[in-house]
Parts: C-alpha cells; sequence; structure tokens
C-alpha cells in the first residue's frame, strides 16, 4: 500500500488543478485558525494588502483603522494623506525589514531616526514619502505627524485580534551609516540619491525570515494573543536593482517571500498562509487576472481572491470565476513601487 492511495483530490495536480470542474481551486485553503466577524484585524504591507482592507470592510468585518481621518478633512486631503490605505499610515510596508524598523520605533526599542527631506521649502518624511505628499511646514510638524502613526501602530497592535501582513518585496534601500531601511530608493518619490549614504540589499531568506518573526516575536510582547495571516503579492517587480533580468529577480523575490512565509508557519504557533499569490500565477488561469501591462492584477482577479478567502472562512467552497464581482479598481492603489516604470 502507497501512503498516496489514502490522499484527498486536491493533493494531486491532475485532479486539483489540470481537471477542475469549474473556474475555482478547491481546498486551496483551510484556515489554521478562525477569524470571527466580531474580530479586530489590521492589514498592512505591500500594495496588495490595500485589496484585503477593502474587502474586510465590504464584507462588514470589523477592519481596524488605528488611525483615522481628521472629520475636517475633504476627500482630496484623505486621500493625499493616505487615511484609511492601511490600519496605520506607514504607507506601502514592502518588507518584513520595514515592519520590524517601524514597530521598533513605535515600541521603544530604538530611537526613530530624525533624518528629513527638504523640497522648496517644505519637509518630506524619508519613511513615508508618499503619505502626506505636499510635505510639512516645519521639521516639528513632521515629527508630530510621525508621532501619530506610531501611537496607531501601538494602538493596532493591542487591539488586533489578527494581523493580515502582505509580503511584497526583498529589494530594499537602507542608509549605509544609521542602517534605516526606506522605502523606495531615495531620489524616486522624494529625497537626493546618494551613493555614499544609500546602499541597494537584496534581502535572503535568513534576513526576511528572521526580521518578519523579530516582528511577530516583537507585537506579542504587547498582544500575546495576537494571530497572524501571511500573503504574498501576486504584483511582479516594476523595476530591479540587482542587475538581473526583471523576470528572474521577481521569481526569486517571491520565492523567497513565499518560503519564508512556509517557514513560519511551521515554526510559530498561530500563524498561517493565505495562497493569494498561488490564485493569481495558477497556471491554469493563463494569466487571465494580469492587466495587459503583465503586472496590475485585475478587479476580477481581486475579487476571485477574496471569494476565495471568505469562502475558507466561512468552510464553503469558492464561487466560480464567473459568478466573481470586479472589486476595486487597480488604478486606486497607493504603490510607490510603480512610480520605477517612470525610469524606463
Amino acid at each position: 500500500m502507497s501512503p498516496y492511495q489514502c490522499l484527498p483530490t486536491h493533493a494531486f495536480w491532475r485532479t486539483a488543478v489540470a481537471e477542475r470542474s469549474s473556474e475555482t481551486l478547491d481546498g486551496l485553503w483551510a484556515p489554521a485558525f478562525e477569524i470571527d466577524r466580531k474580530d479586530a484585524i489590521v492589514t498592512a504591507g505591500s500594495c496588495f494588502a490595500q485589496h484585503i482592507g477593502r474587502a474586510l470592510v465590504a464584507r462588514g468585518m470589523n477592519w481596524l483603522d488605528a488611525e483615522p481621518a481628521p472629520a475636517e478633512l475633504n476627500d482630496e486631503a484623505r486621500k493625499a494623506g493616505q487615511y484609511g490605505v492601511f490600519s496605520f499610515r506607514t504607507g506601502n510596508l514592502y518588507t518584513p525589514a520595514m515592519l520590524l524598523q517601524w514597530l521598533q520605533w513605535a515600541l521603544g526599542q530604538c530611537s526613530q531616526s530624525r533624518e528629513t527631506w527638504q523640497h522648496d521649502g517644505r519637509f518630506f518624511d524619508p519613511f513615508r514619502p508618499a503619505v502626506d505628499t505636499r510635505g510639512f511646514a516645519s521639521e516639528q510638524a513632521l515629527f508630530a505627524s510621525r508621532e501619530q502613526t506610531l501611537a496607531a501602530i501601538r494602538l493596532a497592535v493591542r487591539r488586533a485580534k489578527v494581523l493580515v501582513f502582505t509580503l511584497g518585496l526583498t529589494e530594499a534601500w537602507q542608509h549605509r551609516e544609521t542602517g534605516v531601511f526606506y522605502p523606495v530608493c531615495p531620489g524616486t518619490v522624494r529625497g537626493e540619491f546618494d551613493p555614499n549614504l544609500h546602499a541597494f540589499r537584496n534581502l535572503g531568506f535568513n534576513d526576511t525570515c528572521q526580521a518578519m518573526t523579530a516582528a511577530i516575536n516583537l507585537m506579542r510582547t504587547l498582544n500575546p494573543g495576537l494571530r497572524v495571516l501571511l500573503t504574498v503579492s501576486p504584483v511582479p517587480l516594476t523595476a530591479t536593482a540587482t542587475g538581473e533580468h526583471v523576470l528572474s529577480a521577481t521569481t526569486y523575490s517571491k520565492s523567497v517571500l513565499r518560503a519564508v512565509a512556509g517557514q513560519l508557519c511551521q515554526d510559530l504557533p498561530e500563524v498561517d498562509y493565505f495562497p493569494s499569490y498561488e490564485i493569481i500565477t495558477a497556471p491554469t488561469f493563463a494569466g487571465a487576472f494580469y492587466q495587459p501591462n503583465q503586472r496590475e492584477i485585475t478587479p476580477e482577479g481581486v475579487a476571485f481572491v477574496m471569494r476565495h478567502f471568505f469562502a475558507g472562512l466561512d468552510g464553503q467552497t469558492a464561487a466560480p470565476l464567473a459568478n466573481s464581482t470586479p472589486s476595486l479598481a487597480t488604478e486606486d492603489l497607493v504603490c510607490e513601487d510603480a512610480k520605477l516604470d517612470y525610469y524606463a
């Protein structure tokens, strides 16, 4: 007798993928823990995490907005300030290293960077270059705004039942002297690039795994019962600084992130992985979920992912692709990384 004789159909490529009876991927995700409608859910990470937060709100789940917009702000000002994009206004956190850095600042594990960038008499935050895009009138105003975000992080970590974090990139830029990580290369969104100060890093498995582990452990010092749901963004790199072809660089980056997510699920309690990356990139869909630029995800693709997500939570089978209602337009996402396409 072979151990393969007793395996379910979803364990075999032919029956689970190649010969699926409907346009779904049945049995793809069985949640490791329950997420109740009342559980406070915090979302952070790369651009694709924005879809998850908005889908949670649309579903009536308890998405935690720890840094809501002031009532006096109009819609334009709220959008410019990136209110309601993630659970706190850090902007996109493409790497676990960036998540860990913000947590260390918020929880007093190390002093926050006092670096600022100036342009036309305005001050800009190097670690939130796409947040408050008009800048600040003074450094004091900049740091006061950042303190609000740090307070929001503390609030979110304390109150959250579940953190959903989307791993996006392995490539990052770091200050050579202070070691701080930037969300995007200086000189792209804001600031000026200085090769003597700014170093490129392509974070491998060990660095990425250690940073994410440290981030989870640090959050659990404040909230021991915090559960973590990891995802990997299916959005390819806009550009790579490795010198390699961007396709190879993307494969490396996503492979590292997916391997880290899998390892953490094995090593840490109450850590789970939702396969949004696998749903979008499955060969059976032949790239149908990508926009013509072969990078951004179509609204139909996002809806299909979220149908699998909620079906998993409800213990049901996801609805077929044909019944997936389009979700948020990808043009509405805030993605600093996408600005690199300008240099092409």
